[in-house]
């Protein structure tokens, strides 16, 4: 097949990009089977060992029960709240509806760093601080807004008769919301709230803002882990999470093509 001059430099641009972004992971992974004590290449043998640390470590174990908790939670309040944003701000017509959509989408172009900040002087005044509640609710206001865009761009070019006429036949607004609404918009939900389950599983300046000892995440126990001893024990669990995240994108995938699909019939 031939390309283009100008084909051929984009895509040869995005290849270089792509190469750049994904090859370090090819090697975090084979460091992360490594038999020796130490990070080196070459590798002195291939073992599981430090898989086996990871999964038998109390402070391994404790932080990703803490991201797992954390990240459920966060998804949950995320969904329900970004998902009743999103659908009042596509079927309601109301003055500042730009501005508000501005607001909810503002976590999303705000530093984290000035979020984290913001966060903790206000959780001093409510003793959330130092507790995996209070990094719960932070950590679903950073999601909630991937939600509201998923959830949005499932609804364009929803059409508000279908509202009408469940409402017209008597079902109530809870009724036409589950029976109508919702499951036109399951995928963008999903899809939104994996979106959201990532964002929390993954991140760190926030925890390290409202975190104690006792309230480490993953990804603050791999960052004192690189800070005070550096094992390959952190590399395991970068593969971990790498293999998370590629997950995700699958099943995000797969919905975002089962939204296509169900567009295609109801068109």
């Amino acid at each position: 097949m031939h390309l283009a001059p100008g084909r051929f430099v984009l895509w040869s641009w995005a290849i270089l990009v792509l190469a750049f972004l994904v090859l370090p992971l090819f090697v975090i992974v084979p460091l992360s089977l490594s038999s020796g004590a130490f990070l080196s290449f070459p590798l002195p043998g291939l073992s599981l060992r430090w898989y086996r640390e990871l999964w038998q470590s109390e402070l391994w174990w404790r932080a990703f029960v803490n991201s797992v908790v954390v990240g459920t939670a966060a998804m949950v309040i995320a969904t329900v709240l970004g998902t009743a944003a999103a659908i009042g701000l596509e079927l309601a017509d109301f003055r500042f509806r730009r501005l508000l959509t501005g607001l909810l989408l503002s976590p999303m172009v705000v530093p984290v760093v000035i979020v984290a900040t913001g966060v903790y002087f206000f959780y001093l005044r409510l003793g959330l601080t130092g507790s995996l509640l209070g990094l719960a609710l932070a950590h679903a206001a950073l999601g909630a807004p991937f939600v509201v865009v998923t959830v949005s761009a499932t609804l364009a070019g929803f059409d508000r008769n279908l509202v009408r006429a469940g409402l017209s036949l008597g079902a109530g607004p809870w009724t036409v919301f589950r029976r109508i609404v919702l499951p036109l918009v399951a995928p963008g939900v999903v899809s939104g709230a994996l979106f959201a389950f990532a964002t929390s599983f993954d991140e760190l300046v926030v925890a390290m803002f409202l975190t104690g000892p006792g309230q480490r995440t993953l990804p603050r126990q791999m960052f004192d882990g690189i800070r005070e001893n550096i094992s390959p024990t952190i590399l395991a669990a970068a593969t971990l999470l790498v293999l998370l995240a590629v997950a995700l994108l699958f099943a995000a995938e797969g919905l975002r093509r089962r939204s296509l699909q169900l567009r295609g019939i109801r068109d």
